[in-house]
């Protein structure tokens, strides 16, 4: 597989995912869910931190995790690179590509987002506004997919959670997310193939 192609597959990924975001962006507010199926909901929220929302505390801690984020895009960009050189299997590829665009996608989004838009609380953000939200590097992740696939009340018999509000499948993702959780599963599903034993 040429470099050109994963190319295409992380321009494609990354168009895609931030026509999403954009449109998510410019057309929902804060917490505005609109739903699909009973167990499908486009759903507008903001992540401030990494995977799940986790963050790193501390006044600089927005700034490491965009800047650590970078430093891994550059690593992957180098391990695709280095695998389409030595002709490695092609699923591989797809995969880093898969994994290159959705970081790239989240990425952007940190680094740009806080000075493109004005905030999204009570009111639809404007794209290029007169006051931003942020400050390079300092932008929020925009997710949208939500699956509550079950939502229910534990019975009471439940040890510990007995009475609880259960929801699976809780977290909200995006585009960007999907291509990287698609490139591990087929990297799980192809292992075989992509790492072979000597």
């Amino acid at each position: 597989m040429k470099l050109k192609h994963a190319f295409l597959i992380i321009l494609l990924v990354l168009i895609i995912d931030q026509w999403s975001k954009i449109y998510i962006k410019t057309h929902f507010i804060l917490n505005e869910a609109v739903t699909v199926f009973s167990w499908f909901q486009i759903y507008f929220v903001e992540n401030e931190g990494a995977a799940w929302g986790t963050k790193i505390p501390g006044e600089y801690g927005k700034l490491i995790l965009t800047l650590f984020r970078i430093v891994a895009v550059i690593g992957i960009g180098y391990w695709l690179v280095s695998a389409v050189r030595k002709q490695q299997p092609k699923i591989l590829i797809i995969c880093i590509s898969l994994i290159l665009a959705g970081a790239l996608g989240n990425i952007i989004d940190s680094v740009f987002y806080g000075i493109i838009f004005d905030h999204s609380y009570g009111n639809i953000a404007t794209l290029f506004a007169e006051n931003p939200y942020g400050t390079l590097l300092h932008g929020k992740v925009v997710d949208m997919f939500y699956f509550p696939i079950i939502d229910t009340t534990l019975p009471s018999w439940v040890p510990i959670w007995g009475g609880e509000r259960f929801r699976f499948f809780e977290p909200v993702f995006n585009v960007a997310d999907s291509a990287i959780c698609i490139a591990v599963g087929l990297m799980i599903l192809y292992h075989k193939k992509i790492f072979p034993k000597n």
